[in-house]
């Protein structure tokens, strides 16, 4: 391909969901409500777990961080994806799209270390129960979180600083909700060895091992459960885990149906389908799956509301 006698893209095209007219209406306030709901249910979390000293615990101190990082994952698609299917118009600047790119990468990187550091603490508290106060002090808990933060926004980073470097000269279509790195990477007139390697390298020494820390988490905490003698002990300690594992299952089979395969097997339609997923749907349910049906969290409410 002749890069010199091509046009230089300056902007792209989200195809978004369906070119059906008679759909978007439909799709507008399916996302507009999920939307709501995610913003209102993650924010209770921060508000209620600030304002009630009866929630300031590890887990809930993590759980306020999550929804900071799915407010930030959903408020990076969900706004665009609406102008989208509200007003037809699809175009973004590449300014615009690169910046998109960063934070959604930002939000998934910090939410993958995010989750690790509760699968820890959720295993302190089965498996070490006597000592968890002194093991999840709150030192550690702002030291994990902190490293959550940082070690996700720089590895974000990486990836959209060799994605920057990448020329664009072709088509300017992309088939997806977003600026996505895998559709980005495809749509690239120029070799795109450079990102892959960096995102197999931190999928490698990052993403897998905070799997893994994860995956022997919940394999100790199981094997506590199934000590236990009596029935309600088990049922209460699962119960203790129960929602932080579903979350951690749905999140990490996206994430790496996703980006853990060849840019050659990647399928749009799945790829819009796992979008979904994981960045709006995912961040509305995380609110109802950890907390709000806790009794915590509703004693917490009383009280807000009482005030």
């Amino acid at each position: 391909m002749d890069i010199e006698n091509m046009t230089t893209v300056t902007e792209f095209i989200i195809l978004g969901l369906s070119d059906n007219l008679q759909l978007q209406l439909p799709l507008f306030l399916v996302f507009l409500f999920i939307y709501m709901v995610t913003l209102l249910g993650n924010l209770l979390i921060i508000t209620l777990t600030c304002a009630d000293p009866r929630v300031h615990t590890p887990m809930y101190f993590f759980l306020s961080n999550l929804s900071l990082t799915d407010i930030w994952c959903s408020s990076t698609i969900t706004p665009k994806l609406l102008g989208i299917l509200l007003s037809g118009n699809k175009t973004i600047s590449f300014a615009a799209c690169i910046v998109q790119l960063n934070f959604f990468m930002d939000s998934t990187c910090v939410e993958i270390f995010l989750l690790t550091a509760m699968a820890y603490d959720r295993y302190a508290a089965v498996c070490d129960p006597l000592h968890y106060s002194l093991v999840m002090n709150p030192r550690v808990c702002i030291l994990l979180a902190a490293a959550s933060w940082i070690t996700g926004i720089l590895s974000a980073v990486m990836i959209t600083a060799s994605v920057v470097h990448l020329s664009f000269c072709g088509s300017n279509k992309i088939d997806h909700i977003f600026c996505d790195l895998i559709p980005l990477l495809k749509l690239s007139c120029t070799d795109t060895t450079g990102p892959e390697i960096i995102l197999f390298l931190e999928a490698v020494l990052l993403s897998f091992p905070a799997f893994l820390v994860t995956l022997v988490s919940y394999t100790y905490i199981i094997s506590a459960i199934l000590r236990i003698r009596s029935a309600e002990g088990k049922r209460k300690a699962f119960s203790t885990c129960s929602s932080h594992l579903t979350v951690v299952s749905l999140y990490y089979l996206s994430l790496f149906s996703m980006y853990l395969r060849p840019t050659s097997t990647y399928s749009q339609g799945q790829g819009k389908i796992m979008s979904v997923v994981y960045t709006t749907v995912t961040p509305m349910l995380n609110p109802m799956i950890y907390s709000l049906r806790n009794k915590d969290i509703k004693n917490a409410l009383k009280k807000v509301l009482g005030r």
